[in-house]
């Protein structure tokens, strides 16, 4: 094993999990429900779909574990073979991309309105090419990546920072439509039907459910906090996996909670675009979150930037090629970035495809393939890889499909 002790280890999965994506979770509730009940089921789907991902995350470890195996790609050679590897290169590659696409929209989003609270009237697109070329391009320029670490602690004293500033916008009622100190400047007036705990069953509700798979995403990274788990047995690394998925989820409900309980089926795609400009509590929050997500891109960039290279089975990686790879994937984020501006589409479409598949689909086939006896356990395992790739089409066609709604 490595040197990481139990608490080390909760710490920096909670981490790797909890990012700026439980933001867009909020416009996932308002995708089916309309009545605050709506958060009851709402509830119940953040936890059931944290605990799957919690055992897909487990289970990559057992698999690691059985074939002594260090990486998720080393991992599905030894079980499914090297044939499907491009499988594995792509998905990572694409669950990467859209990340910094996600992140290239928040920043847009969050400078327009930072600026706003000083007085400063900027488009979005002025925004995003402002924020890529002075600060995400030559971070993504950057060989060594270490003296970012330290960041991503703010990262998720963002995230507690923002739910206690929900807490109090929520509670302290500042938000209530017309009533509210900050009704008359909010982004978006609160808005709620008559849609309550029933509407669970709507397909709508499959949004939310992809937008969940795409939340829990740390999967890429358990052969690592297994690898470097100090005295490394499967219980152990079970410990870490039970606690950081359980506190996520807490967070996710908490969070989405305050968000629909406030703005109801307004809740944007960001929920931080809801709040007034003239709100410094929420400004706070926006610059929390815009720090830590751009200490975060390009850690992430470099998985999308790898796995592009790994498709293309390219072996010599000089300083050269590796600028004009990042100068071509920043264009290409960018100019997505800009036309595309609903952040709950690209989180749940992300989700619907590459998250499921990521988190329901190979851990399971993994897994299968190393099983020498049918047990119970193989009949769970094939019920979520099922459950993976249904979810994936129709959740991806509703999303699609939900562009108007």
């Amino acid at each position: 094993g490595g040197t990481a002790t139990i608490p080390n280890e909760i710490f920096n999965l909670i981490k790797s999990i909890a990012g700026a994506g439980v933001l867009s979770l909020p416009a996932g509730i308002a995708a089916f429900g309309s009545a605050p009940g709506a958060l009851l089921p709402a509830t119940a789907l953040i936890t059931i779909m944290g605990l799957v991902s919690a055992y897909t995350f487990a289970l990559i470890g057992r698999v690691c574990a059985d074939t002594n195996t260090e990486s998720y790609s080393d991992a599905w050679d030894a079980t499914v073979g090297s044939k499907f590897s491009p499988v594995i290169a792509f998905s990572c590659f694409i669950d990467c991309f859209a990340g910094n696409l996600s992140y290239s929209m928040i920043l847009a989003d969050t400078f327009v309105s930072l600026l706003a609270t000083l007085g400063i009237a900027v488009t979005r697109t002025q925004s995003l090419v402002g924020i890529t070329s002075l600060v995400l391009l030559p971070l993504c320029l950057l060989k060594n990546l270490s003296s970012l670490a330290p960041f991503s602690l703010v990262g998720i004293m963002g995230i507690l920072y923002t739910t206690v500033a929900m807490a109090l916008r929520y509670f302290g009622g500042a938000y209530k439509a017309g009533v509210g100190k900050f009704s008359a400047t909010a982004l978006a007036a609160p808005s709620f039907g008559s849609k309550g705990a029933a509407a669970v069953l709507t397909p709508q509700s499959l949004i939310l459910m992809c937008m969940l798979s795409n939340a829990y995403i740390a999967h890429f990274n358990a052969p690592k906090f297994l690898r470097e788990l100090k005295n490394n047995t499967l219980p152990r690394f079970y410990q870490v996996v039970g606690w950081s998925f359980g506190a996520s989820i807490l967070l996710y409900s908490i969070i989405s909670g305050l968000g629909f309980l406030t703005f109801g089926t307004a809740s944007n795609g960001l929920i931080l675009n809801n709040y007034s400009n003239k709100d410094l509590i929420m400004s706070l929050s926006r610059v929390a979150i815009a720090i830590s997500i751009t200490a975060s891109y390009p850690l992430l960039f470099v998985g999308t930037r790898d796995g592009l290279l790994d498709l293309f089975k390219v072996k010599k990686r000089g300083t050269s090629l590796l600028n004009n790879v990042t100068f071509g994937i920043m264009a290409v984020v960018t100019l997505m970035a800009a036309k595309l501006t609903d952040l709950g589409l690209v989180a749940s479409v992300g989700g619907a495809t590459f998250g499921t598949a990521l988190v329901f689909v190979y851990p399971t086939i993994m897994f299968l393939k190393t099983q020498k006896s049918k047990t119970k356990e193989t009949l769970y395992a094939k019920l979520i890889a099922i459950l993976g790739v249904v979810m994936g089409a129709i959740g991806t066609a509703m999303a699609l499909k939900g562009v108007d709604v």
